[in-house]
């Protein structure tokens, strides 16, 4: 790609050898920019699905572009173009198409079945949601009879935990049948984990504290719930019913001025009073998700290529990558070759939710995947074929990977270029040294640099989330690495190097690595509980904005008559005084006020009462005072003591 010219300067060929190099600066230029489009390959035939991913845009975004275009009988996901059209829709969205197949190959999920009625019946998949400490997890507990509260920081679920439940069915043909459940966190900082696990489920299980009532996480969830209200079913289930002295009709009324619409206000979402602690209402609120689960019809075929989801992924000892994958069509079996964005795996080994190997995973079941070449990213696709066709794939997404980042280095250098255009042009305009503006501090707010190690992915994520946007203008938190695994030794020097520090969530930073950070003074903040972190990080960039400085008066004093002293070869000015409120005190500065206005500001130089040199003199005293420097004081004058108070600044 041929360098673009930064800019073209007009000169005057007549007076040019007059001209100073500054003043032919100053003549006017014309800069030309150009964003530069990003090279897409693109097949000979493409469906529209497909080529939404290859433009890597939304679905319904395409299907506008292609019904302002004319193409409005053929936006369907399924629907087959020519590269004739792929290649103009490609276009319109500043794309660079080029036809290539073998550079275009990849693999995508199948289109939606044709019968969707035929297929098996597959297990509903269940989110539950809600504020922090309301509950989820011990309600969940209860149902698969085990533990994962305790074991969690501070008894709050730190990340996504996906789990059956064998229930009974509410028809007499199934007998029992499962509920694919998955527990995500209640802290705000995990929003982004919850929508994506809302992305996914078939019914969303809100749950509300009967003695908390509506918090701050459960309006999230409310909102999440409304955008998804017309693709999931909605269950309210209030907690801690066991408890004494609540109002669940309180918790009720509260929710439908949320604008839930509760069955029993005549509304169509059920409303369930449980505990999680004794057991109670549990049995209905199962009923109840198995009624809702049966009338949604929810089928998916349990054969054929695999269509799944990354939960959650992290570093196993002693099995390498791992990842927690939801199984959403298809059966994934043991030597299966699957892809997730750029990461791509051979399954060695799949265990159920209780840690129970398995030899197949069928639709609506979350397994434990090893075999992982690579760690997956949290919320990418799962898509199963052959070990060719994913090589092949993997090659061609680091390709189109390689060719982005080139694109944002290439943005990123084109905007220095111009920041540092504009900043000469107002150095010429000003005629000011080119030399001496750089010597002025950089423009922007000041960074607070991060170094993020969390124990999953999708943890790493929200802890990324929660903190980037901590600051405002004058300071902020910038995240420059996220990663999952403990402290290392290149995590402390990339955190020297960029002048920041590093954030552990539920990773271990050893003695080694706590003494190396030491010695190159960065600071390890760790905590297993996100809030704690926020708290931490927040205090840091506080510590980078200007402290706030504040005069506190501590005592007041009128100045009644002044008098002419010899002393020393020099004639000094000293005032008569009476103490009017407070103390003035000897080691206090001292600020002059004379017509409301302030004269002098300045350390005290003597205080005397009668001839006895004194440190303080209180209210009602008369005295007699000099300042340094200042020979000004008249009559009338106030003379106030104060203290400088400097507090940190305030986000």
């Amino acid at each position: 790609m041929r360098a673009i010219p930064e800019h073209t300067v007009d000169y005057q060929n007549d007076h040019r050898a007059a001209q100073t190099p500054r003043e032919r600066w100053r003549k006017k230029k014309v800069f030309v920019e150009r964003k530069v489009s990003v090279d897409v390959y693109i097949p000979s035939v493409v469906s529209v699905g497909q080529l939404a991913q290859l433009l890597d845009v939304r679905l319904a975004r395409l299907q506008r572009k292609m019904e302002q275009s004319g193409m409005g009988e053929e936006t369907s996901y399924d629907h087959v173009l020519t590269s004739d059209y792929a290649v103009l829709l490609a276009e319109e969205f500043g794309k660079n198409p080029i036809v290539n197949d073998e550079m275009a190959f990849d693999i995508y999920p199948s289109p939606p079945h044709p019968k969707l009625g035929s297929l098996p019946l597959r297990p509903p998949i269940v989110t539950i949601m809600g504020h922090v400490d309301h509950g989820k997890t011990t309600l969940l507990d209860t149902l698969r009879s085990t533990s994962v509260a305790k074991g969690e920081a501070g008894g709050i679920t730190q990340h996504i935990g996906a789990f059956s439940v064998p229930v009974p069915s509410t028809s007499n043909d199934n007998g029992l049948k499962t509920i694919t459940f998955l527990d995500t966190p209640g802290h705000a900082a995990f929003s982004a984990m919850r929508a994506r696990g809302a992305g996914v489920t078939d019914i969303i299980v809100l749950v509300v504290a009967a003695d908390d009532g509506i918090m701050p996480q459960t309006h999230e969830v409310i909102n999440l719930i409304k955008k998804e209200q017309d693709k999931v079913g909605v269950v309210v289930a209030i907690n801690k019913v066991d408890k004494p002295g609540i109002n669940i009709e309180a918790v009720q009324n509260s929710l439908l001025a949320e604008g839930l619409q509760l069955e029993q206000y005549g509304g169509d979402i059920p409303a369930v009073n449980v505990s999680g602690k004794t057991g109670e209402g549990l049995p209905s609120l199962v009923e109840t998700l198995s009624a809702m689960a049966e009338m949604q019809d929810l089928r998916a075929e349990q054969e054929g290529p695999v269509h799944g989801y990354v939960l959650e992924s992290n570093m196993h000892k002693g099995l390498g990558p791992v990842a927690t994958v939801l199984v959403l069509r298809g059966s994934l079996k043991i030597g299966s070759h699957i892809i997730s964005g750029l990461s791509y795996a051979r399954v060695r080994v799949m265990n159920d939710s209780n840690g129970k190997p398995v030899k197949a995973a069928t639709p609506g079941m979350a397994v434990t995947i090893s075999g992982w070449k690579t760690l997956p990213s949290a919320g990418g696709d799962v898509l199963q074929g052959s070990e060719a066709d994913i090589k092949k794939a993997i090659a061609n997404r680091q390709r189109k990977a390689e060719i982005e980042s080139s694109l944002a280095d290439m943005e990123a250098i084109n905007s220095t270029r111009r920041q540092d255009r504009e900043k000469r042009e107002l150095e010429l305009q000003s005629g000011k040294d080119v030399v001496a503006s750089e010597e002025q501090p950089e423009y922007g707010p000041k960074e607070l640099r991060l170094v993020i190690k969390a124990d999953v992915s999708g943890s790493a994520e929200a802890v990324v989330g929660a903190l980037q946007g901590i600051g405002n203008n004058v300071a902020i938190a910038k995240v420059i690495s996220s990663g999952v695994g403990d402290v290392t030794e290149s995590d402390v020097t990339l955190a020297q190097t960029a002048g920041g520090m590093i954030v552990a969530f539920n990773v271990n930073a050893s003695k080694q690595m706590q003494s190396a950070a030491a010695q190159k003074n960065v600071t390890i903040l760790s905590s297993g509980v996100i809030y704690k972190l926020m708290d931490d990080v927040q205090d840091h960039v506080i510590k980078l904005l200007p402290v706030i400085v504040e005069k506190k008066i501590t005592g007041e004093a009128q100045v009644l008559q002044t008098f002419d002293i010899q002393a020393k070869k020099q004639v000094v000015k000293v005032a008569g005084c009476r103490v009017t409120n407070g103390m003035v005190e000897r080691s206090k500065q001292a600020q002059v006020i004379r017509n409301g206005e302030t004269v002098h500001e300045g350390p005290v130089e003597t205080l005397r009462v009668i001839k006895k040199d004194v440190m303080e003199v209180r209210k009602g005293s008369e005295f007699g005072l000099s300042l340094a420097n200042f020979s000004g004081l008249q009559a009338g004058d106030s003379i106030q003591m104060f203290t400088i108070i400097e507090k940190p600044g305030v986000l």
